[in-house]
């Protein structure tokens, strides 16, 4: 079958994150914008595969990112059992949530230039089957060391999840796609934190805590089916359209696009157009893609990968992000599922042990209200592009943030005197649902624009980010309960976490007022300098 060929003169500029998305006669467009960025003729490119096979591989990743989020976060619901079963404090035996969440974000290190080296498909199967066995051994537990040493296994094992969807949207979507497409990797890491909710039901239904595990398993080895079935290797060596032209075999030049050649004189230049014949290669076989191996890339330095990642810390809105994702995280999947258990099983509310993971469906209603409004931020970005003459730049989609800027402190305020003064308990739905609305966008978006604004390096990027995040979330969290016993909810949560929160939130002020020279600025410095010595294959987007 012949690929779907997508004609594109849309270029990157000289500053990072910003797209000349002109469109020319010919160019295939979305938005009355030209496509970016510009597939190969060969079908084997992961941008001409069809529409129904890049959404599973998203899908069935992002299905990955939920249940591990909903493993690592699911037995928080069983502090109280865990303390009792092993005679142990309930701060103690919140670490066996608390540490395994530092494990998650680390184990990017080595699961991140493990698949750059080796390829994703490999990577992400091994890593389900690890995950797998570390889940199994949680279920077979009988002590707190053994417990907390599987725990550990599954989480560094399933990090990885957090990085693969990311990349595999910059890699296998358009640019005009990234923002509604991201939306599916942050859908499933929201809804991921109602894990206690399944928990607590378990408990309700009289079984062990151990079932949790073992249904955890199960789904665990249905997305390894999947995955191994539909996952195909999504690395390619895409040429760049604005590139050299390339000699064929016939001593011919294949050219991308237009190529200008000299004329008669050296001040006159001609634009040609030159279309030649190319061998275009066959799709590779069903049977061919269930290859469980890829080969490894000799110009990935595993260490070198590793130091670079430390780098981004560095950069503005790479920072940005670490600290969105780690302040969300540890309020929503921390925080709230730490505090409400322990609020609601006592008096006034006296609800039942088993009823203490409800406060999931705060997330559920939440996010349920956010996902609609995926779209809003690719279409803000693609106005404003046009009103730019069909320049994209990469703050035009962060407008849309401005509402959930001020509604997620809001959530918290409410939280924390619903805590304070024992509230209705509807305090705690309303107090979660608004700051996870909130949430949804700044996971998604915040993300979308470090990815257009840093492109060319994004796993190195993905690394920094997991593991800045969860360090965050862990500060958050793991003395959260002693903090409220000595100050209160309304100074923790509703003080102290919301100025946090509000603080970070309105960053997406300055990135939409200086973002651009932050980029042109950090484009010059030693940083991007040593990025481009050090790094010797740049992904092409």
């Amino acid at each position: 079958m012949a690929p779907h060929l997508v004609h594109s003169h849309a270029h990157e500029g000289d500053i990072p994150g910003t797209v000349d998305l002109r469109a020319a006669e010919g160019d295939d467009t979305a938005y009355g914008q030209a496509l970016f960025p510009v597939p190969a003729e060969d079908p084997n490119d992961p941008l001409q595969w069809p529409k129904w096979k890049k959404h599973m591989i998203l899908i069935i990743c992002s299905l990955y990112s939920f249940l591990s989020n909903s493993s690592l976060l699911g037995p928080s619901v069983y502090i109280g059992v865990f303390a009792e079963t092993f005679q142990i404090s309930p701060v103690v035996a919140s670490g066996l949530i608390s540490y395994p969440n530092i494990c998650y974000g680390v184990g990017t290190l080595i699961t991140v230039p493990a698949y750059l080296k080796f390829g994703r498909r490999p990577v992400m199967l091994l890593s389900l089957l690890v995950y797998m066995v570390g889940l199994i051994g949680c279920g077979v537990s009988n002590s707190y060391g053994s417990l907390m040493a599987c725990r550990l296994i599954h989480a560094l094992a399933s990090g990885v999840c957090e990085a693969l969807p990311v990349q595999l949207v910059n890699y296998i979507f358009f640019l005009h796609e990234r923002g509604n497409k991201l939306g599916y990797y942050t859908v499933c890491l929201c809804w991921g934190s109602t894990g206690p909710l399944y928990a607590g039901y378990m408990l309700a239904g009289g079984y062990s805590w151990r079932l949790f595990f073992y249904v955890e398993t199960a789904f665990a080895g249905l997305l390894l089916i999947l995955g191994f079935l539909f996952v195909e290797e999504t690395t390619y060596k895409r040429v760049s359209p604005n590139g050299p032209a390339i000699p064929n075999p016939n001593g011919e030049k294949r050219v991308f696009g237009h190529d200008e050649l000299d004329g008669k004189s050296s001040e006159e230049k001609i634009e040609h157009v030159v279309e030649v014949e190319t061998m275009v290669p066959p799709r590779r076989s069903f049977v061919q893609t269930l290859k469980p191996w890829s080969g490894i890339n000799a110009d990935e330095s595993f260490l070198m990968t590793m130091v670079r990642s430390f780098t981004y810390f560095l950069v503005p809105a790479v920072l940005w992000v670490v600290t969105t994702y780690g302040i969300y995280i540890g309020l929503g999947a921390l925080v709230f599922n730490y505090t409400f258990p322990i609020k609601i099983v006592a008096p006034p509310y006296n609800w039942k042990q088993e009823n203490a993971g409800l406060i999931a469906l705060g997330n559920l209603i939440g996010y349920g209200l956010a996902v609609p409004l995926v779209w809003t931020s690719d279409r803000l970005a693609a106005y404003l592009t046009k009103r730019n003459g069909g320049i994209r730049e990469a703050e035009m989609r962060l407008g849309v943030l401005i509402p959930a800027a001020f509604i997620a402190p809001a959530g918290l305020i409410v939280y924390g005197y619903t805590a304070q003064d024992n509230l209705q308990w509807i305090g705690y739905f309303a107090g979660v649902a608004m700051t996870d609305w909130a949430s949804y966008f700044y996971f998604t978006f915040t993300l979308a624009y470090a990815v257009d604004s840093y492109n060319a390096n994004t796993s190195e990027m993905l690394i920094a980010m997991c593991i800045g995040k969860q360090m965050i979330s862990f500060a958050f969290g793991i003395y959260v309960l002693d903090w409220v016993v000595q100050s209160g909810y309304v100074t923790i949560v509703a003080g102290i976490f919301c100025g946090v929160l509000f603080a970070n939130n309105v960053f997406v002020f300055v990135f939409m007022a200086y973002g651009k020279r932050i980029r042109t600025f950090y484009a010059g410095t030693w940083l991007a300098r040593w990025h481009k010595r050090t790094i010797r294959q740049v992904m092409t987007h």
